[in-house]
């Protein structure tokens, strides 16, 4: 009988490219009608968020909690200096982060680690849900943990394929939405406080320039991550 440790890390069969086209135009409708976005995009806040608290740990900061919030915002909060790289690296990780996890994601699956990206995917919800300082934000990422413990655990392999690459998906194609909602923003005076505009009173680089950065992390992982779930 194959042991845990086999079946996380032992390779799984590719999806056929119908499941790989399928999964795309379902995350893609997820993300372009606006309904359905106010719901879906409390995964990408998740994983914004996140991102904040990965690199504030790394970088030895103190996280001290993450805040996730039903119109889709979220806050992470932080201890330690308040300039410096560990800043700037923290600031900039929150929107670029779904866009580098839908391309680390795109990685394994391409390399047939289809049920070791469900159990990191896990763990990291898991290790974030205990930074989580609100009810809804408990809610949400209780809920987004349970949905990849019960597909990794108790899905056979199709499915699990099938909820992996409609993951990877939904990250690639959802991180590119974000940066222009920001940008629309502050084209209307709004968004002060905006990830952009703290980059650039700590680095002293214009907003904009932050902003190109923002959308080239995700145009280019969406083409460099879309290449790798095509098998291209």
């Amino acid at each position: 009988m194959d042991t845990l440790w086999d079946r996380v890390t032992g390779l799984q069969p590719d999806p056929d490219l119908w499941v790989v086209l399928a999964t795309a135009a379902a995350a893609l409708a997820i993300v372009v009608p606006h309904n359905l976005w106010r719901v879906s995009r409390n995964a990408i806040t998740i994983a914004h968020e996140g991102g904040h608290g990965l690199i504030a740990l790394l970088t030895g900061r103190t996280l001290t909690g993450i805040r996730l919030h039903s119109d889709t915002s979220g806050l992470t909060l932080s201890r330690g200096k308040p300039h410096g790289l560990g800043m700037i690296l923290t600031a900039a990780a929150g929107y670029t982060a779904p866009s580098l996890l839908g391309l680390g994601g795109a990685a394994l699956l391409g390399a047939g680690r289809i049920t070791l990206l469900l159990w990191v995917a896990t763990a990291l919800l898991v290790a974030m849900l205990v930074m989580i300082r609100n009810a809804y934000g408990v809610l949400t990422v209780v809920l987004s943990g349970g949905a990849f413990l019960v597909v990794s655990w108790l899905a056979g392999p199709q499915v699990q394929a099938a909820f992996a690459y409609a993951v990877v998906w939904f990250l690639l194609l959802g991180g590119v939405r974000p940066p222009f909602e920001l940008q629309a923003k502050r084209r209307r005076g709004g968004a002060a406080e905006s990830d952009a505009d703290q980059l650039s009173r700590l680095t002293h680089v214009p907003a904009g320039l932050w902003l190109f950065l923002f959308h080239t992390v995700s145009l280019c992982s969406l083409l460099g991550g879309g290449r790798w779930l095509l098998g291209l």
